[in-house]
């Protein structure tokens, strides 16, 4: 396949006070995935922007501040198009609570949603459980800079 452009994509590390990291459960095109929330970069927006923007669309959250923990630095293909895909990973902060209704089952979606969320807990998280083989990278590389 030859990729035709880039697909920046921002996403967010987020620990709760239980030691539990937030995971986004998808389907896209009849494709299901689970990666942390976050998404593309849209024209004009910085990356920071970006991840602010899909913070408060996804999870209803003001994000007070971020922490880059790791960019892909090797050539992904996108599974949905002819793109080449460049992750940009933080940990993100809030001081506000997550209202957004989690689940405990990965992709429990409510009918007509497309997305769930849900908190996994840090000691029994690793990268397998992420589906795209760039997250799973971008998990081990970061794991151990993460502040709990």
């Amino acid at each position: 396949m030859q990729l035709k452009f880039f697909n920046i994509r921002s996403y967010g590390i987020m620990i709760n006070h239980r030691n539990e990291i937030l995971i986004s459960d998808e389907i896209y095109h009849g494709q299901l995935f689970s990666k942390f929330p976050g998404g593309g970069m849209e024209l004009g927006e910085s990356l920071s922007d970006s991840l602010r923007r899909e913070f408060m669309e996804e999870c209803q959250l003001n994000l007070t501040s971020l922490n880059l923990l790791h960019i892909t630095d090797t050539v992904v293909a996108s599974i949905f198009d002819n793109s080449q895909v460049i992750g940009v990973y933080y940990q993100v902060f809030t001081d506000e609570l997550l209202s957004i209704p989690t689940k405990t089952i990965a992709f429990d979606f409510e009918e007509d949603s497309q997305q769930s969320f849900r908190w996994v807990s840090l000691q029994n998280f690793k990268a397998e459980d992420l589906t795209f083989e760039m997250d799973q990278h971008a998990w081990n590389a970061i794991k151990g800079k993460i502040i709990t």
